[in-house]
C-alpha cells in the first residue's frame, strides 16, 4: 500500500542488510559449519516470505519454522529447500508433511513410531530430525527416551535422519556453567547413536566456539539485528526501522496531565507535546509508558504519560517546529534506537519486540539495488 492509503506507521525492512547478516553468522561459524536460516514467527515479525527468499539468494538452503502451517506456507517460496519443524509431528499431520517434502523435527518416542509407521505405509525412507533434550526441558527426547533409542535404535528403521539436533539453554551467558554440561551430553549421546549431522548452535551458540557448532548451525535472531553478544558490541546489523505519523501538536502548560491514568503532569511552564500514531496494538509495548524514546527532528525525545493501543504522547519541545508536526514521520525503533535498546527500557528482550510488532503498518522491504 502507498502512503496515501490513510496508513500512519510503516516498517522499513533491509532485506540486503538481513543478507548481510546471514554471510556474517556464516565466516564466524567457518566453512566445516552450514548456517541454516530460522524463519518461524514469521520471520520474526518481519515477514516470511520476502525475508526467505532473501536468505535463499544469500546462500541459506536449509530453514526452520515453527509450526507445520509455517512450513506450508514456506514451501512454494522455497522450492528446492529444506524445510524443518521444530514443533514436531502431531499424529493426523503425517500426510502434510510427505506432501509437502517438510522434514519433522521429532521431539519423543511418541513422534518417531508416527513417523516410521508413516515411512511403511508408503514404502520409502522418509526424512526426519531427531531433538535430544540436553538440558532445556521444553521439546526433545528426555533422558530415558534417550537411552531406550541408544538401546534400541531400530527404532528408527524406516528414516533418513537428517540432523540430530539439540538446543541451548544459556547460550547468551558464555561463561554459564550450562553451556559445557549440555554440550558434554549432547556429543556424548550423539556418539551413541546412529551417525548423523549434528546441529547444536543457535545465534549466540556460533559465538560461544568452534566445538559447540557442529556442522548446521540454526541462526535466528542474530539475522535479524538481535546481538548475540551479552555486555559487548553486537555485530549485527538493524535490519528495520519502525516509525509513525504525528497526528496532532499541542502546546500545554505547567500542571497538565498527559494520558491515562494522568501518570504524567507538566512541571516547566509549557511544553509542546505531540500525539503519535502507535501504540501497544502495533508491538509498541506499554512497559515503555514514561520510558521510552523517539527519534524526529534529529533529537531524541521521551515518551510521556502511558501507552495505549492506538496512540502515544512525546516531549518535542526542544524539537524545532518545522520538524515536530502534523505527518511529521517519528522513528520509534531503527537505527537510533536499535531494538535491543528498546527491549531493555520496556523490560524485556528484542525477540518480544520483533515478534510483537502488529500488522498495521505499511511495509516496505529495501534491496540492494533500492
Amino acid at each position: 500500500m502507498s502512503e496515501t492509503d490513510g496508513r500512519v506507521s510503516r516498517l522499513t525492512i533491509d532485506l540486503a542488510a538481513i543478507q548481510r547478516n546471514y554471510r556474517r553468522l556464516q565466516a564466524e561459524a567457518g566453512p566445516a559449519t552450514e548456517c541454516a536460516a530460522v524463519v518461524k514467527a514469521d520471520a520474526y515479525g518481519l515477514g516470511a516470505g520476502p525475508v526467505a527468499q532473501a536468505l535463499a539468494d544469500a546462500g541459506a538452503r536449509r530453514f526452520f519454522v515453527a509450526q507445520v502451517e509455517e512450513g506450508l506456507k514456506l514451501r512454494p517460496l522455497l522450492p528446492k529447500a529444506e524445510i524443518f519443524v521444530l514443533n514436531g509431528l502431531q499424529a493426523g499431520l503425517e500426510a502434510h508433511f510427505h506432501s509437502e517434502f517438510l522434514i519433522p523435527v521429532l521431539n519423543s518416542l511418541g513422534e518417531i513410531a508416527l513417523w516410521t509407521a508413516h515411512a511403511r505405509s508408503v514404502g520409502r525412507a522418509l526424512p526426519a530430525a531427531v531433538h535430544l533434550d540436553t538440558g532445556m526441558s521444553r521439546l526433545g527426547l528426555p533422558r530415558g527416551e534417550v537411552e531406550t533409542l541408544i538401546a534400541e535404535p531400530q527404532r528408527l528403521d524406516g528414516l533418513h535422519l537428517e540432523l540430530l539436533v539439540s538446543h541451548l539453554a544459556c547460550s547468551d551467558d558464555p561463561e554459564h556453567e550450562a553451556n559445557l554440561r549440555q554440550l558434554r551430553l549432547f556429543a556424548e549421546w550423539r556418539g551413541k547413536l546412529p551417525a548423523a549431522p549434528a546441529s547444536f548452535a543457535n545465534s549466540c551458540g556460533i559465538f560461544l566456539g568452534p566445538q559447540y557448532r557442529f556442522d548446521l548451525a540454526r541462526p535466528g535472531a542474530a539475522l535479524y539485528g538481535i546481538s548475540p553478544l551479552r555486555n559487548r558490541s553486537n555485530p549485527m546489523e538493524q535490519v528495520f526501522a519502525a516509525e509513525a505519523k504525528i497526528l496532532q501538536v499541542r502546546d500545554v502548560d505547567r500542571g497538565t496531565t498527559v494520558g491515562y491514568g494522568a501518570t504524567h503532569r507538566i512541571e516547566s511552564p509549557a511544553a509542546r507535546l505531540a500525539t503519535v500514531a502507535l501504540g501497544y496494538a502495533d508491538g509498541y509495548l506499554r512497559s515503555l509508558s514514561g520510558r521510552g524514546l523517539a527519534y524526529v527532528g534529529g533529537t531524541l525525545v521521551r515518551v510521556v504519560g502511558r501507552v495505549s493501543m492506538d496512540l502515544i504522547a512525546i516531549d518535542v519541545t526542544d524539537v524545532p517546529p518545522e520538524a515536530a508536526h502534523p505527518a511529521a514521520w517519528v522513528e520509534l525503533i531503527g537505527p537510533h534506537l536499535p531494538v535491543d535498546d528498546v527491549a531493555e527500557r520496556a523490560g524485556t528482550i528484542g525477540y518480544e519486540i520483533l515478534t510483537s510488532l502488529g500488522r498495521r503498518y505499511s511495509r516496505h522491504y529495501v534491496t540492494a539495488h533500492d
